[in-house]
């Protein structure tokens, strides 16, 4: 494998490192009861911190004119982002950090269902590349059904006994609201699916992305200051001490908002945007086992289940269109030779 190769391969395999450990990390700050929208203030503001340097070395010199569309869809994109970390942790409060990673293998499949309605994609059902997508995602939809609704039996990896009776009144009133948490973790795949949407918007009328981004952060932790502050108002709830809490707002804001997003954005100008999504089971698999390993949570039989399911799903969707590139890639050198053998 050429280095190139093995290079885009590390990049992947990085966002996923780090997309998993802000999994990890917001749900271990999440039972202790953390404020939700404090969180999201200061991880939008280190976010914002964290691109400034990009947006201005790569794009200072950029004439930036600021309309109403531009304004709107800036505003937009914030209140996606703002949206869709309040369901997620809230969301992750009732769940474990390994369905949620699982229910998000879903945002490539609402991406594509929102780009349908907003007719910036269209579905050709007469070609096999449109049914398999369509399979893709009606198989996905089943998985993510047979996730929350089915639990089944637990799995523990690590000996579990000794921590039963001190965790039994927490297990039973986390899993007691799953269904609660289920649809708030579906919901925050949605508004982060709806993101694309507004992002692509945003960028056909702003075509900063550094800067894009970073006024986004700025924009949705106003956002959130402002929500925060008229759901709790108490200083105890915005304080910072340097504990875990502390860890995950720069984790998120440097490592997830910022790294991931350059290094997700280098991959697919090299190999498209269907290459980093294929990696999302690594992730997946990652979470899974470092929150049975150090949290002691359970793996439940019905997940596993639904996770085989949406992966299978999400391999079909995205095994359409890949395989139509691949095609109309064959056929481009084909034509290329026999111009080339005609012209020789």
């Amino acid at each position: 494998m050429a280095l190139a190769s093995w290079l885009v391969l590390a990049a992947v395999l990085l966002a996923q490192v780090f997309t998993a450990t802000l999994h990890i990390l917001s749900r271990v700050i999440m039972k202790d009861g953390t404020f939700v929208y404090a969180v999201i203030t200061y991880r939008n503001v280190v976010s914002a911190l964290s691109i400034a340097p990009l947006a201005y070395y790569f794009e200072r010199s950029a004439e930036k004119k600021f309309g109403r569309a531009v304004c709107f869809w800036l505003f937009a994109s914030a209140a996606t982002v703002t949206s869709n970390s309040a369901f997620y942790y809230y969301g992750l409060r009732d769940v474990t950090a390994t369905f949620a990673t699982n229910l998000y293998n879903l945002v490539p499949i609402f991406t594509f269902l929102l780009s349908l309605i907003t007719r910036t994609e269209k579905l050709d059902l007469r070609t096999k590349q449109g049914k398999i997508k369509t399979f893709g995602v009606l198989l996905s939809l089943v998985g993510a059904l047979v996730a929350s609704l089915y639990k089944g039996k637990e799995l523990y990896i690590v000996y579990h006994h000794q921590h039963r009776d001190s965790q039994t009144v927490t297990t039973q009133n986390s899993h007691g609201h799953w269904a609660r948490g289920t649809i708030l973790i579906i919901a925050s795949c949605l508004t982060r699916a709806l993101w694309f949407i507004v992002q692509r918007k945003l960028l056909a009328v702003f075509p900063f992305k550094y800067t894009a981004i970073m006024l986004q952060g700025g924009i949705s932790s106003t956002q959130s200051a402002v929500i925060g502050l008229c759901l709790d108002r108490h200083v105890a709830a915005w304080k910072l001490g340097w504990n875990l809490e502390l860890l995950a707002i720069v984790c998120s804001g440097t490592l997830y908002s910022a790294a991931t997003f350059c290094l997700q954005s280098w991959v697919i100008s090299i190999r498209g945007p269907t290459y980093p999504s294929m990696f999302n089971p690594v992730g997946l698999i990652f979470v899974t086992v470092t929150e049975a390993l150090l949290l002691g949570e359970a793996i439940r039989v019905g997940s596993l289940i639904g996770m085989i399911v949406i992966l299978a799903g999400l391999y079909s969707f995205l095994w359409g269109p890949k395989k139509k590139e691949d095609g109309e890639s064959e056929s481009t050198t084909q034509h290329v030779i026999r111009d080339r053998v005609n012209a020789g």
